[in-house]
């Protein structure tokens, strides 16, 4: 299949509909506008879809969580206000065991922020994104080609696993275009004897529902819930190493930063410094075991982020805090330069000589 210019949120939402996804409810919010607009285009005319502007981004999350209780694949997507009144459907999703994808192009924030990239959402996404006890699948895509694998990725895994994945991007990446191939291969099926498809007079009705008055039932289902979690853990985690053969220092960078990272390890080489990275591609679960692994052999890590340094944690958890953990960061909407990399790199070569 040739390639094709594609903006990121055109792409992702042409994605979903290749993986079978017939069913978008959203609210505009820049910077991730053009994925319900290309759904308001497309969905209506491919056989089932359904697409609808709801009232707003509480209404739409209500409305995944009817269609995600059927069975069919369902999207929404919003940026970071939005997710954030979104929150509670999030956590009912969570605790009815329901399938969806959820996109968040993220803004600068706090509050309405501005409408300029950011990776500010990261604690709210890895930590689950609303109220109780429960985590999302977490992908971050670093270029529009993973932007379209990585929407197919989440609804599999949605599937696979009956919980909610989110696709965490940012502005950057939902507003750049770049060529992309939309050979998505064969789209996965699961059976979903659970869905409330309708009896037919020929089973026991289903029931899905987050209410357990009783603790020690709720407790139970926590409990099984978290053992998924765990078996995800040791699954789904996916990453990607650069130059990190005979790195002394580590980069941890997700999304655009990422992109930015990579012009910076090359000018690094190039000036001796052995320089790596390591790209966490799901950042819920953190891949703990490729930067535990890195801790043996280098000496610093840097983490490079649109933010105030969020997932420095994570990567201190990884490790154990065995060595130093640097920040290289911006926020409000501005993008680490290469040479803000490079003053980091500079003081990390520094570190035991």
């Amino acid at each position: 299949m040739p390639k094709v210019l594609m903006k990121g949120n055109e792409a992702m939402a042409e994605a979903a509909i290749m993986a079978g996804c017939r069913h978008y409810f959203g609210y505009p919010i820049t910077p991730q506008t053009e994925v319900a607009a290309y759904m308001a285009k497309r969905m209506p005319k491919i056989d089932g879809g359904v697409f609808l502007q709801a009232e707003s981004e509480i209404a739409a999350i209500n409305m995944v969580i009817g269609v995600a209780s059927t069975g069919k694949r369902v999207m929404t997507s919003s940026s970071s206000p939005g997710i954030s009144l979104k929150s509670e459907g999030l956590s009912y999703l969570a605790g009815c065991d329901l399938p969806a994808l959820v996109v968040n192009v993220q803004r600068g924030g706090p509050g309405l922020g501005g409408i300029q990239p950011s990776q500010s959402d990261y604690f709210q996404a890895t930590r689950g994104g609303g109220h109780g006890d429960y985590h999302m699948i977490v992908l971050a895509p670093s270029s529009i080609q993973e932007m379209v694998s990585l929407t197919v990725k989440g609804f599999d895994l949605a599937d696979k696993y009956r919980m909610t994945s989110m696709i965490l991007a940012d502005g950057t990446m939902g507003q750049m275009m770049e060529p992309v191939s939309l050979d998505v291969g064969e789209v996965k099926t699961y059976e979903k004897p659970w869905a409330l498809t309708g009896t037919k007079c020929e089973r026991k009705p289903n029931i899905v529902n987050s209410l357990f008055l009783k603790p020690d039932e709720l407790e139970i289902f926590n409990n099984e819930r978290y053992k998924k979690y765990a078996e995800i853990c040791k699954t789904e985690a996916m990453h990607e190493e650069y130059r990190m053969e005979d790195a002394e220092i580590c980069i941890v960078a997700f999304g655009i930063a990422a992109r930015v990272a990579q012009n910076a390890i090359d000018e690094a080489r190039a000036r001796g410094i052995k320089v790596g990275m390591i790209r966490p591609i799901t950042v819920w679960p953190f891949p703990k075991e490729a930067l535990a692994k890195a801790a043996d052999k280098v000496k610093a890590f840097i983490a490079v982020e649109l933010n105030m340094g969020q997932m420095i944690e994570d990567v201190e958890l990884a490790i154990r805090c065995r060595k130093p953990v640097l920040f290289c960061g911006r926020s409000g909407g501005m993008i680490p330069t290469t040479e803000d990399i490079a003053v980091k790199i500079a003081e990390a070569a520094q570190i035991g000589g």
